[in-house]
Order: C-alpha cells, then structure tokens, then sequence
C-alpha cells in the first residue's frame, strides 16, 4: 500500500463533487436550471449557488480567509432560504463564476493551511465553533455530495438525464421499456411489502 496524500484526497473528492453539481445544469434552458420541482423549491441553480456559499464560509471565513466576494442573501436582513435560488437578476454564469471562484478560494485556503489548523465558524454556537481545516473539507466534501445527488434528481425530473458526469452513469444499462418494467417491479413489490398486493 502506498503513503496517501490527505490533501490530495480531500481535493480529489471535492473537486468529484464539484464538477458533478455542475454537470447538472449542462444543455438546460434558464427556465429549467431555476424551477423548483419539490415543494420545498429545490432547483438547480439554487444549490450552486447554495454550495458556493458555503465554501466560502466554511473554508473561508472560518479560518480568517474572507472573501471579497459579497454575498447579500446571507446577511441577517436576509430572507429565509435566499441561497437557495437564483433571483431573475442572477445569472447562470454569475452564480456559476461565483462557484469557481468559491473553489479557488477555498482550494487555496486549504493549500496554505495545514490540516490540523483550527478555524472558528461564525454561525455556530460559542463554545462549540472550532474545527479543524481537515473536519471543515470534510464538512464541504458531505454537503456538495448531498446537494449533488438532489441535483441528481431534480435533473431526472425535468429531462430524465443521469449519472455522475458525462460519460458515467454509474447506471445499468437499459432502454425505455426496461426502465418502465424495473419501476413497474418496485411499485409492485412496494404495495406488497403494504399489503395491498
């Protein structure tokens, strides 16, 4: 077994992340990119604009690295959930150039920081606000994997496109009619398991 490279591993998985919440909105009108299609109003565009934030907070603001970047929609006037979506005003290429400038900033910080650096997280609790560089990288890692696979749906739902990134699906193989039998299958197994057979 070879020496492993904790920061390269954490970027590796970060970076997996990254670009996957991305893929998402590729080939998508602006309209599909920002419709919210759960009742709580997940949309794509929104969780990237979401991610990025919380980038630059978390490996960023925690460890003294702010960025210059302004971020309106986390000020404490605020409201609710507005990192969550993009505003009319807010365009795919600002809020993905926010995103990749997030990156930057946040792989740069990680870069100039050893890992066992300990940062203070402004919105958490006194008393329990410490985290070290590697727990904050984690922390990201988990988040941008969680807000991807909601991408991973909400993308499904508009134009049935899956997978990870162009070229992996990490899906089997199958056409319609496959697909449409396999659901068929679980729905069945499903009112089984209910007992309404």
């Amino acid at each position: 077994m070879t020496a492993t490279d904790v920061k390269a591993d954490l970027h590796f998985y970060l970076q997996s992340a990254r670009d996957a919440l991305l893929w998402k909105l590729e080939g998508l009108s602006e309209y599909d990119i920002r419709r919210p299609l759960t009742p709580t109003g997940t949309n794509l565009l929104g969780l990237v604009k979401h991610v990025a934030s919380m980038e630059l907070g978390y490996l960023g603001e925690t460890f003294g690295r702010p960025s210059a970047e302004p971020l309106p929609w986390l000020d404490a006037d605020a409201e609710p959930n507005a990192d969550m979506w993009a505003t009319a005003d807010e365009s795919r290429e600002f809020v993905v150039g926010l995103y990749r400038r997030a990156w930057a900033h946040a792989d740069a910080t990680i870069d100039a920081l050893a890992t066992e650096t300990v940062g203070k997280v402004p919105w958490w609790p006194e008393g329990k606000d410490e985290v070290t560089l590697h727990h904050a990288v984690v922390r990201v890692i988990a988040d941008t994997q969680r807000h991807a696979g909601h991408a991973d749906i909400v993308r499904e739902l508009i134009d049935g496109a899956v997978g990870m990134q162009d070229g992996n699906t990490s899906i089997p193989p199958g056409g319609t009619a496959w697909w449409e039998e396999y659901r068929d299958r679980l729905e069945r197994a499903a009112r089984e398991a209910d007992g309404g057979g």
